[in-house]
């Protein structure tokens, strides 16, 4: 496990301190007697660091009633070094090869009857947890930790802001990549060492969808050779030091389109990402947005196209609570943060897609891309 590099900025310990906090009450409120947190994003958003995850156990404890603990194998404990957590009053609890940790946590706990276990924690861990824990019923953590993790506050805002300038100078430099007899890996190449160019840590994801790849929403990259005429679909993002990630789609035509009816399709796409757009506010529901872009395309008579939800949350996950989706009844509240994404995908001979990242606000909604929705054409 690797530790926190010294530019990685981490929330302050207050900010921590009442995460914690909530975490403890959400506990309480779900009629859980514990938390037990696996490395990863949820580990990140309660302590600042989100440590890795191997066959040694490392839990955070996370009691409805008690001192929250780490417990962690004593060879990975200096990689939580930075972790304040004398002043979060998490206690840290070090074991070494030949102690059972899962019998430690159990202990701790004494006999519960509920523990909401980390939605990623590995099956190694979990079915060992069953055994330790004896009677206590396993349930997800998810359902707790997301009513935490859905709503950002102004910090969380605020990297998600400069997360989404910084894919916005991104796209803005996409001629100098996609052009024709290039393939999509190599354009998505570039694409990647300008995401981090521009700010980001590392690219998460590069799709560079040409011609009917841009057919398959989650292509990635081929060594199909970009073709004068081809409709480009390029969905990018990653994470910035503060762990908040981007992610943004826009559509490129790699000289005028080939297939005539583009510019109809097109149209009636960006008029479909506008009206979800225009429709998020407090109160309303998220399957509401998603009805929003469907029913554009649907009655233009694309509806078979469109083979997706609406959006995705996003923060320390790419993916994460809310999704907008037919089915969620959620209502939006102030400092949710996710995706508008409609597409339209004909198999065998090309698609498009509009992203943006919006914010909720106390009346309305922010969009955090600013890059022009209208489908870019670019000299070739």
């Amino acid at each position: 496990m690797s530790s926190r590099s010294p530019e990685i900025p981490a929330p302050a310990p207050e900010t921590l301190r009442a995460r914690l906090e909530r975490a403890r009450a959400a506990t309480a409120d779900a009629g859980a007697d514990a938390l037990l947190i696996a490395p990863g994003s949820d580990l990140r958003y309660l302590l600042g660091e989100a440590g890795g995850s191997f066959e040694r156990l490392t839990t955070l404890v996370v009691p409805a009633e008690g001192t929250p603990a780490l417990v962690v194998p004593k060879l990975e404990a200096p990689g939580y070094a930075s972790v304040p957590t004398g002043e979060l009053g998490v206690e840290v609890v070090t074991w070494v090869d030949g102690e059972d940790p899962y019998r430690m946590v159990a202990d701790r706990l004494g006999k519960p009857g509920r523990v909401a276990v980390s939605d990623g924690l590995i099956a190694l861990h979990v079915l060992a947890f069953r055994a330790a824990l004896g009677s206590a019923e396993q349930t997800l953590a998810g359902p707790v930790i997301r009513e935490l993790r859905m709503r950002k506050d102004a910090a969380e805002i605020d990297a998600l802001r400069r997360a989404g300038a910084a894919i916005d100078r991104v796209h803005a430099r996409i001629a100098e990549w996609l052009r024709p007899g290039r393939t999509e890996a190599e354009v998505g190449a570039d694409i990647a060492a300008a995401i981090v160019e521009e700010g980001h840590l590392h690219a998460d994801f590069v799709i560079v969808g040409s011609g009917p790849n841009g057919a398959s929403p989650h292509h990635d990259v081929s060594g199909r050779v970009i073709e004068r005429g081809d409709v480009v679909v390029v969905d990018i993002g990653g994470p910035i030091p503060e762990g908040y990630n981007s992610d943004s789609t826009r559509t490129y035509a790699v000289g005028e389109p080939r297939d005539a009816d583009v510019a109809e399709t097109y149209a009636v796409l960006q008029r479909a990402q506008q009206a979800a757009v225009e429709a998020v506010r407090p109160g309303v529901t998220a399957q509401s947005v998603d009805a929003a872009a469907r029913e554009i395309i649907a009655n233009a008579g694309y509806g078979e196209f469109f083979i997706h939800r609406t959006g995705h949350g996003i923060g320390l996950d790419v993916h994460e609570e809310p999704y907008i989706v037919a089915g969620n009844d959620l209502a939006l509240e102030p400092g949710m943060a996710f995706s508008v994404e409609p597409g339209i995908y004909q198999p065998g001979r090309w698609g498009a897609r509009i992203e943006d990242i919006v914010v909720v606000t106390a009346d309305g909604v922010e969009a955090l891309n600013q890059r022009p929705h209208e489908l870019v054409v670019l000299d070739s």
